[in-house]
């Protein structure tokens, strides 16, 4: 089987296994990430506004002591860029469903809350495929230090997902059940 099919099956499993844990609730998964990111205070961080049966970092994202931004997809094969948000800030609709502040600074974060469809002890994660979190997390890390934390079911981990040469690796992993160990070889 090809890397490529191998993606495309372990996304559909990992969707599908996000939509039952999704039905089950969250419970204080927000909270025990913003106790995570309690160290972090002042530092930028980027959040994101939950689609689909993603997991929700809000609450995390409004008791974060700092400023906090949310991805913007500004086109097909781009980094991701950062704005400004905050609290009833005016939103748009931007790609694929997710709200993004209708205006506001564009900020670099140095922490960032990762959505994804599957995980590994490894770090490694898979998104929808266009790579855009590899690109961003790549461009990131050349300019400064960042921590990169993937939010996730517990259900969504994988013995090992399939990754590429251009896979970023995340620096931690928190669910609903806490932080998850990580160990293992990364490319």
């Amino acid at each position: 089987m090809t890397l490529s099919a191998r993606k495309a099956e372990a996304r559909r499993a990992a969707g599908a296994a996000r939509a039952l844990a999704h039905e089950a609730g969250q419970g204080q998964a927000a909270e025990l990430l913003a106790d995570w990111l309690a160290p972090h205070r002042g530092r930028v961080l980027s959040g994101y506004m939950a689609i689909r049966s993603e997991i929700d970092p809000l609450a995390a994202m409004i008791a974060h002591d700092g400023p906090v931004c949310v991805p913007v997809i500004v086109g097909p094969g781009q980094p991701l860029r950062f704005r400004e948000w905050s609290p009833g800030c005016p939103m748009i609709e931007g790609p694929f469903g997710a709200r993004v502040p209708q205006e506001g600074a564009w900020l670099d974060p140095q922490v960032l809350i990762v959505p994804l469809l599957a995980f590994d002890r490894r770090g490694y994660r898979l998104g929808y495929g266009g790579g855009f979190y590899d690109r961003t997390l790549e461009r990131l890390r050349a300019l400064h230090p960042v921590t990169a934390v993937g939010f996730a079911f517990s259900a969504q981990e994988l013995p090992e997902v399939p990754i590429e040469p251009t896979d970023q690796p995340l620096d931690a992993i928190l669910t609903e059940r806490g932080p998850i160990p990580l160990c293992g070889p990364r490319i």
